[in-house]
Order: C-alpha cells, then structure tokens, then sequence
C-alpha cells in the first residue's frame, strides 16, 4: 500500500524550504518541490532520500531519487545528485519528516470515538462491551472485536477475524482470517530516539503496521509501526505470547516464533524461519529462509538460508552442540 492513510502529508516542500530547516545553504537556485521522505528503496526522482549507514550501500545502484540526505563521510559513494550534507543524517530525517508530516509525533486518540455496535452489524460483526472504535474503521463480515479493546482511527481489519480483549490496534491494516490475542499492542510508536544537549528527541514514525492473511499474534504481543516504511507480519505466520517487534521489521510467511523473542529494528526474516523462545535478534539484520534458530539465542549478524544456529552469539548448532557437548543430557 503506497497511500499512507494514517498521516497527512503536506502536499509538497520547496528543496529552499528543506535546506532552511537543516539548517544549510541552499543547494539550488532553481525553485524545485519534492513530494515526499522515503527509504533509499522506495524514493522516486522527486523524493527525499538519505543515507545514514555502511549497511546500506548496496542499495546505492537502485537510487532513483535525485535527492539525498547524507553526512561527508558517506558522500563520496554517491552518484553527482542534489546533497543535502548534514552532520546528524537522522536527525536531519527526523526534522524534514516532521515537515512534510506535522502531526507525525501526535500520538493522541479520538476520545470520542464510538461504540455503536450498529455501525458493524449488517456485516455480521461481533463487539464485545466497553469497546471503542475510532473514525473510518474498516470491519470485514464476520469477525469479533473482544471486550475493552480500542480501534483507533482508519484502522482497517480483515474478515473472520477474531481481535481479543484489551487489544490496541492502531495504524494498523489487518488481512483476513487473523487472530490476535488478548492484551496485544499493536502500532505504536517505534523506540526511536536522539540524544542531544541532555535531552532525548523523538523519532517521527509515520509508517503502519501490515498484519497478512492468516497470521496469528499471541497475547501481549508488542508490535511497533515502522518509522518511514512499515512492519510487516508475513502470511501464515505465528507469534507465541510475549513477543515483541521493533519499527521496520519484516517477517516473512509460513513463520513460528516462539514466546518472548524480541526483535530490534530493521531486521528482515525470511519465510518457513523457526525461532525458539527468548532468542533476541538484532537490528538491521537479514536472516534467511528456513532458517531455525534455538532458544535463548542472540543473533548478531546476518544468517544465510537453511542455516541452524543456536548460542549467544548464535552459531552454526554443530559447532554449537560440539562445544556444549558436557552439558547434553544422554
């Protein structure tokens, strides 16, 4: 889905306006308006870019924007585009996504919002008691909403899906014949901060979270927005109690993660991935498909397809088991 639908955006900025907010000389002199911030991947010729990290410099061959926001020390691998040269990338990105998206830190919800189970009931639609839906919700036929739950506003929910109690759903889009149990969180805002002069400044998170078919979210599940992309729950994929999912995580389809996993942000999982219990991934890693990875695992770098790893730092399970030999029970 490429219309962000939770956040209006300001139609467009002057490429003036944006050096005057970073704080910068103006880089043109002719008057050009961009449409939008995305990630490397996503930017079109008239988007706001940036590169921020080493972890993305594969991605340089497939820039199609023609402007970037970056730092000196990764200037020199970039095509001759229009550079906005910052000290801070992210906070640089912070400050322009505020720009064209104003109400991007506002995490407030519409208090008055209805309970009116007849707004649902031609499609078959089950509420439970103290339950709050929020403007421009979308409920498919027959699915049930449990008691005390909020849906806040233009979230979107699938058919025969069954939503549990004292579940928060916000900036959220849910496919069809998906469960999510009782007490998740899903949709808030991502842990994005930046340290500076003594005070820590908030992260704008404009992204959604994607929930596809069929998945299921175990309960107190905790699963946050993306920043400028978004959070994607593969098909067919289910998540044990306890789980939690930082900003921009992937995970692909046909996927088993066990209780009180964490992933931090960025990290993309593949499809048929196993993950045990209390294993901790973390951020801007790629793990492959059918991969398994043993409980109480910390995953510290990337993992290839049909690799089994298990420890902390998690390595290939032979090695693993070679080393633990003493402690396996015969």
């Amino acid at each position: 889905m490429n219309k962000n639908i939770f956040f209006k955006k300001i139609k467009k900025i002057s490429v003036n306006e944006i050096c005057k907010k970073l704080k910068i000389k103006n880089i043109t002199k002719k008057k050009i308006y961009l449409n939008d911030i995305k990630t490397l991947d996503a930017a079109s010729r008239n988007d706001l870019t940036f590169l921020h990290s080493s972890k993305y410099l594969k991605l340089i061959p497939k820039i199609k924007s023609n402007f970037i926001i970056t730092s000196s020390k990764f200037q020199k691998y970039l095509p001759k585009k229009n550079i906005f040269l910052v000290d801070d990338v992210l906070l640089g990105v912070a400050s322009i996504t505020e720009l064209f998206y104003p109400d991007s830190l506002n995490e407030n919800f519409n208090y008055r919002a209805s309970s009116d189970q007849n707004l649902f009931r031609s499609k078959k639609v089950t509420i439970g008691s103290n339950v709050l839906i929020g403007k421009n919700v979308k409920i498919g036929n027959n699915s049930f909403i449990g008691h005390n739950s909020i849906i806040e506003d233009n979230v979107i929910i699938g058919k025969n899906c069954s939503i549990g109690s004292n579940v928060i759903l916000k900036k959220t889009i849910v496919g069809n014949n998906v469960n999510i149990l009782d007490g998740a969180v899903i949709g808030k805002k991502g842990f994005g901060f930046f340290p500076k002069k003594g005070k820590n400044l908030r992260y704008p998170h404009i992204g959604m979270v994607i929930i596809k078919d069929n998945a299921e979210i175990g309960s107190n599940n905790t699963i946050d927005r993306g920043s400028l992309g978004n959070t994607i729950i593969g098909e067919n994929t289910f998540l044990d109690n306890q789980v939690h999912i930082a900003h921009n995580v992937k995970i692909g389809k046909n996927c088993i993660i066990a209780g009180q996993v964490g992933f931090a942000g960025s990290s993309e999982i593949g499809d048929n991935v196993l993950i045990g219990g209390q294993a901790g991934i973390s951020g801007h890693l790629k793990i492959g498909n059918n991969v398994q990875i043993g409980g109480g695992s910390g995953v510290i770098k990337n993992i290839p397809d049909n690799t089994k790893v298990m420890g902390y730092p998690a390595k290939d399970i032979k090695l693993f088991l070679k080393e633990n030999k003493k402690w396996q029970i015969n």
